[in-house]
């Protein structure tokens, strides 16, 4: 049999935390940091699966898909569960799965192999199903099966991302735009802090249910909403007393990275990256103040980019609790910035922060 290779890029998002799953905007973009699935067709229905950075081999039967087992396998299971309520024809494989992309790290991982395992199943490529309808069933692969409460926007990235441009999506009506970022005057740096982060164990669950509860006490005072996304500052501040001080924290940060989100977008089209450093910085403090989701080990990283000379942004990215930082490095500026963030995040925390420049890269497909 032909050996096949579909590949997944990984994603940063350059603005809007924890708004997928409130409704709102993000701000997402692929980068060509990848997982990649070899691979050849069976005549039978056993899918077989080795990871190569952890030289370990899990299997499943398509037409016996079981509970999840809390491991690596599950993602591709829960993916083949949902293509089947799709009526997507699948073939068994024998594969292995490399990835460019550090694991637990912010970058969209998971997505990644939700993503690559949907094009490795499909008997048909692409597999015959509408290109945000794949997304959605990735993102219930993972809600469903994982077990992570995760919005839409990493497996849409995944899916849709360009070469050219980072993708405003609006996370309600499903809406998205191309948004060009000015690359010539500043490249996409990330910094893994590679501290451990554990999302499906973490607080991450937790704080969608927050998010609900915030909704469900406005809705019982009277106001028309059915998520953050319908929620204005004037409107949270009126009903502040109703609601618990964890709350009302969550909820300013959700309300205010919406507005933030498109903030970034009018700077980013005005090529005003002082304007985004500003709100990058105040994504960061909302991140680290009111949705308790940064670390010691990202706010040291954002800390020390902050004192580098032609850095213009500095975030965490991702839903947080370890994980990376974004930054936008001026392009002559990007070797000073790698050596000296590394040399004071090692001092300051004795970890190796894995810091590389990144581009712009196609959403998923066959290599």
């Amino acid at each position: 049999m032909t050996e096949l290779v579909v590949r997944a890029p990984g994603r940063v998002n350059l603005i809007g935390e924890h708004t997928d799953y409130n409704d709102g905007f993000v701000l997402p973009a692929a980068i060509d940091r990848e997982l990649r699935i070899s691979y050849r067709r069976t005549d039978d229905r056993r899918v077989v699966l080795t990871r190569l950075d952890e030289d370990e081999t899990l299997a499943f039967d398509l037409d016996a898909i079981g509970p999840s087992g809390g491991s690596w396998i599950d993602y591709p299971q829960g993916v083949a569960r949902e293509l089947a309520v799709e009526g997507i024809a699948m073939t068994g494989l024998r594969g292995t799965i490399s990835s460019t992309l550090p694991i637990s790290s912010g970058l969209s991982s998971s997505a990644a192999l939700e993503v690559a395992s949907a094009w490795a199943l499909s008997a048909q490529h692409p597999p015959p199903i509408d290109p945000m309808a794949l997304a959605k069933a990735c993102q219930r692969a993972e809600n469903r099966y994982v077990g992570v409460r995760s919005g839409l926007m990493d497996q849409f990235a995944v899916v849709f991302g360009r070469p050219d441009a980072a993708l405003l999506l609006d996370c309600r009506a499903l809406l998205h735009e191309g948004v060009r970022l000015p690359l010539e005057r500043a490249r996409l740096v990330i910094c893994d802090s590679r501290a451990p982060r554990d999302l499906a164990s973490s607080a991450y669950n937790t704080r969608r249910s927050e998010c609900e509860d915030v909704v469900r006490t406005l809705q019982a005072a009277g106001e028309p909403v059915a998520a953050l996304r319908d929620v204005d500052g004037p409107m949270l501040e009126r009903h502040a007393h109703h609601l618990d001080p964890i709350g009302i924290r969550r909820a300013r940060h959700v309300v205010r990275e919406n507005e933030r989100v498109r903030a970034v977008v009018e700077a980013l089209r005005k090529g005003d990256l002082l304007g985004v450093g500003r709100l990058f910085a105040a994504s960061h403090r909302s991140l680290r103040d009111l949705y308790e989701v940064s670390s010691p080990e990202l706010d040291a990283l954002v800390t020390l980019a902050e004192a580098v000379p032609g850095m213009f942004a500095s975030r965490m990215t991702g839903a947080g609790f370890g994980g990376c930082t974004i930054n936008l490095v001026a392009p002559e500026a990007v070797d000073r910035f790698a050596a000296d963030v590394h040399a004071g995040y090692l001092a300051r925390t004795g970890l190796d922060a894995d810091i590389q420049a990144v581009s712009l890269a196609t959403g998923a497909g066959m290599a």
